[in-house]
């Protein structure tokens, strides 16, 4: 579903910052609007395949990148979609529920759920179940993409791969900035660099909770990628490095730092962010060169995971301190 992603200088950037900053691409992974969604994909829809199902299910928030993502594969694949939407960010506008990934899911012929609450992995992939169940009595073959951590991470061996594709395109770079919240494409590129052979930082930039959470959550997801793999975990358990600075207000909330980031980009590069997982990383790339934790000069990548649909259900968020006639 995807091959290769550039990997392209920041110039402006780059001199502003006093770091030698690149982007890893996969905001270009070309399937349904793109995303680090779809490497992912690849691999439970590779396994979906391989068992005979005709429908996906998969749960996620309501603007959601992922199943955007799974609705355009299973399509591609003549595969039906059930789209369960968690009502992880609270006081959202109709903008939220219309428009971005969720117009585009609609489009794409998915079917939607909706699951209440917000912090329930387990829950939410029990309703999943239950749906699969009733498709079954209706000769469907359902598959679920479980959101919890009691399976295996088939999604994050995406991640491995991308992880030796950055080595080989770039094996000189300090460090790699990438989001943090299911854990799957941070502990996957962890890994992947890790087998490459790099000894470059990896960064992860908390998401979606705050860093001793996300530290608990990376130890079981590399765990389990390590059996998956048949290697050994405890290296890549000693590699884990997570900020929580860009987190705040909380997942899928656009705080002032992640705000001014997203524009800080697009006004410096004219490279848009998502606000939910892009820009946050950006943001936490900006903290860990103004505490020193990425040093001058030093080469930096930072993964672009897409999710640009998302922007346009955050429409309002986004222009809330900009004048009538769009200047700033």
């Amino acid at each position: 579903m995807s091959g290769p992603t550039p990997v392209e200088r920041l110039d402006r950037m780059s001199k502003e910052l006093g770091i030698d900053l690149w982007l890893k691409r996969d905001d270009l992974t070309g399937l349904g609007f793109g995303g680090n969604k779809t490497r992912q994909l690849e691999f439970y829809i590779g396994d979906a395949v391989q068992k005979g199902a005709d429908t996906i299910l998969i749960t996620g928030a309501v603007q959601s990148n992922y199943v955007r993502s799974a609705a355009a594969a299973a399509a591609r694949l003549g595969m039906q979609s059930v789209l369960q939407l968690e009502e992880r960010v609270p006081d959202m506008g109709p903008d939220y529920y219309t428009s971005g990934n969720v117009l585009l899911a609609k489009l794409l012929g998915a079917e939607h759920m909706s699951y209440p609450e917000r912090e329930d992995e387990s829950g939410a992939d029990a309703a999943l179940h239950a749906r699969a169940e009733e498709l079954k009595v209706q000769g469907r073959k359902p598959y679920v993409i479980h959101l919890g951590l009691h399976h295996p991470p088939l999604g994050a061996l995406g991640y491995v791969s991308a992880g030796l594709e950055l080595q080989r395109q770039m094996p000189d770079f300090d460090a790699v900035v990438v989001p943090s919240g299911s854990g799957a494409t941070h502990a996957g590129l962890l890994t992947g660099l890790a087998l490459e052979g790099g000894a470059s930082s990896v960064f992860g930039v908390c998401v979606r909770r705050d860093s001793n959470k996300q530290i608990a959550r990376m130890r079981i997801v590399l765990q389990k990628l390590a059996d998956l793999l048949n290697i050994e975990a405890a290296p890549l358990l000693d590699k884990i490095r997570v900020l929580d600075e860009a987190l705040p207000p909380g997942y899928g909330q656009l705080g002032a730092n992640t705000h001014s980031a997203l524009k800080k980009m697009v006004r410096t590069e004219g490279v848009f962010l998502d606000p939910v997982y892009s820009a946050k990383t950006f943001a936490g790339l900006l903290h860990l060169v103004a505490v020193g934790e990425i040093d001058q000069g030093q080469k930096v990548v930072m993964l672009h995971t897409g999710g640009l649909p998302a922007l346009f259900g955050y429409q309002n968020e986004l222009i809330s301190d900009l004048p009538s006639g769009m200047e700033d």
